[in-house]
């Protein structure tokens, strides 16, 4: 239930949005930081305070699933099926775009992002504005998003005109991006809705890119996203201990983070950070834990890699996103 005081800001919020403000608002996923979609001066201020480039292209989240045909046109039938099986929630669906919808939203593609947020602030401000609203994650562009309204404030502070404090994101990871557009379903962004899951309600194999689908499709394609400042190194569970015996005085302390068991003891100045063994709460905890690094003056974050089940997929991608790798 939203407070009465939480609605207040919440219309506070869609007025500042329809004077062309920024507002950082809580989803499930992450922070978002939005803008009137249809506003090009707003959502061009995103780009240039997140110093994201403009061919990066933006989600525009939305109230109902029946404004789908306001922003797309020769909607796929399977939009409508993953739309009622999965909306409001983590996915982000990529269809054609209509002809009114500004190309700074969408980089100059034909298509567009669009997703209903399960969060019940993000509902209810847009609701309340009545329109698209355009909103990345909240963060500097490559840079960890945020899952809380402190990190959105450490990361981009005055340049927000509003924060909207609705808590901890509950999924903690981006949304799933799942491209529409063509007779082929393509996921472009994987995310805490698998493959898996679409491809029993669609009743079809589905095809996954792997970091070689342009940037001009999907908002995360960038090779390096996702990352802490610290250097960031992603190592299979049976390279750590030859690692830690390599280490010299001079690269220490590093944060070493774990989800399986060690029975070996850890050598001085190498700090180690249980993480869950359940992939829902190790993306819930992840972008924090990562952010928390960050501040802790490491020489270096060490993460050990997760599982190959399919519910760990999304995980993965932010981990090899996060250290840069392939």
């Amino acid at each position: 239930m939203i407070r009465q005081v939480m609605f207040d800001r919440i219309k506070q919020a869609a007025a500042l949005l329809h004077e062309g403000k920024l507002v950082a608002f809580p989803t499930e996923t992450v922070y978002g930081l939005g803008a009137d979609a249809m506003n090009e001066a707003a959502v061009s201020r995103i780009f240039q305070v997140k110093k994201r480039p403009y061919n990066h292209p933006v989600i525009v989240h939305l109230a109902d699933i029946n404004e789908l045909a306001d922003w797309a046109i020769d909607i796929s039938p399977f939009a409508y099926q993953l739309a009622k099986a999965f909306w409001p929630g983590p996915l982000s669906i990529l269809l054609k775009k209509q002809p009114h919808v500004l190309d700074v939203v969408t980089a100059g593609a034909a298509t567009i992002g669009l997703r209903m947020p399960h969060h019940p602030v993000a509902q209810a401000l847009l609701k309340e504005f009545g329109s698209g609203i355009a909103a990345p994650s909240a963060n500097r562009f490559t840079h960890i998003s945020p899952t809380t309204a402190q990190a959105v404030y450490e990361e981009l502070g005055g340049a927000v005109d509003l924060i909207l404090d609705g808590g901890a994101c509950e999924v903690g990871l981006e949304s799933t991006i799942i491209d529409l557009s063509c007779e082929q379903p393509i996921i472009l962004r994987p995310g805490m809705i698998t493959a898996k899951a679409i491809a029993e309600v669609l009743n079809m194999r589905l095809i996954v890119t792997h970091q070689d689908a342009p940037v001009t499709r999907a908002p995360g394609m960038h090779h390096v996203h996702y990352a802490p400042e610290t250097k960031t190194t992603i190592l299979e569970t049976s390279e750590i201990n030859l690692f830690l015996q390599a280490l010299q005085l001079e690269e220490l302390p590093i944060a070493l983070v774990v989800w399986s068991s060690f029975s070996a003891p850890f050598p001085a100045n190498v700090h180690v950070i249980p993480m869950p063994t359940s992939a829902s709460s190790y993306a819930h905890d992840l972008y924090q834990t990562l952010r928390s690094l960050d501040t802790g003056y490491y020489k270096q974050i060490v993460i050990e890699n997760t599982p190959m089940h399919v519910e760990w997929e999304a995980i993965r991608d932010r981990l090899y996103k996060a250290s840069g790798s392939s």
